[in-house]
C-alpha cells in the first residue's frame, strides 16, 4: 500500500475539526484602547465550540472576568463566573451560546474594555434541529477495467465527501455587522 493514501485520508478527515486561536486585542493584548473595538472585532469573526481566546495582559494589575449578561451590561465585577489573572490566559469556548468578558480593573469596563461574543456549534457538527444539507461528493478516477492500463493513481479507490456548508443561525442578536 502506498504511504500517501493514509496521509491523504488523515488530511481529509482531520480538516473538519480544526480549532482556532484568537488573540484578543491583537498585538496590544487585552487593553483599554485596542486597535479595534472588541465587540466590532467579535462581530466580524465566527467562534465555534473548542476555539480558544488568548488574553494577554499585565499579571497582577489586570484580569479578565467571565460574567453574566447582566453583570456585563452593568460592569459588575462582583461574583464573576470565572476570574482569569495569570497574564496570558487561554480560554476555551466550551459550549455554544453567548460569552461575556469584562476587565477586573476599576473603571476600565465602563470605558469600554469588555467583550461579548456568540459561539456556534463545533466545526463539522450540524445541529440536530437543522435540516441536513446535501453534501458534495467528488468521485476520484476509477481503475481501468483492463488490467495494467493507466492504473497508476494511488487514490483510484477513494471517494471524498465534503461536509455540507455550516448553517448560520437565523437570528443572532449578539452579532454586529461592521460598517464599510
Amino acid at each position: 500500500m502506498d504511504f500517501k493514501t493514509p496521509l491523504f485520508l488523515l488530511f481529509v478527515l482531520g480538516s473538519t475539526s480544526q480549532t482556532l486561536k484568537f488573540d484578543i486585542g491583537g498585538t496590544a493584548g487585552w487593553s483599554l484602547k485596542p486597535s479595534e473595538n472588541y465587540n466590532e472585532w467579535s462581530g466580524r469573526n465566527s467562534f465555534q465550540v473548542n476555539d480558544v481566546l488568548v488574553f494577554k495582559y499585565k499579571k497582577g494589575s489586570d484580569s479578565v472576568l467571565e460574567v453574566t449578561k447582566e453583570a456585563y451590561d452593568k460592569c459588575n465585577k462582583t461574583n464573576p463566573i470565572k476570574k482569569l489573572e495569570d497574564g496570558n490566559t487561554e480560554f476555551t469556548l466550551d459550549r455554544s451560546g453567548p460569552f461575556y468578558f469584562i476587565i477586573g480593573t476599576d473603571q476600565n469596563c465602563e470605558k469600554g474594555q469588555k467583550l461579548n461574543l456568540v459561539v456556534i456549534s463545533p466545526r463539522g457538527h450540524t445541529p440536530s434541529s437543522a435540516a441536513p444539507s446535501p453534501s458534495t461528493t467528488t468521485h476520484l478516477p476509477q481503475p481501468s477495467p483492463f488490467p495494467n492500463q493507466n492504473n497508476n493513481n494511488p487514490f483510484h479507490h477513494l471517494t471524498v465527501t465534503q461536509p455540507p456548508p455550516y448553517p448560520q443561525p437565523s437570528h443572532n442578536p449578539f452579532r454586529f455587522t461592521p460598517s464599510p
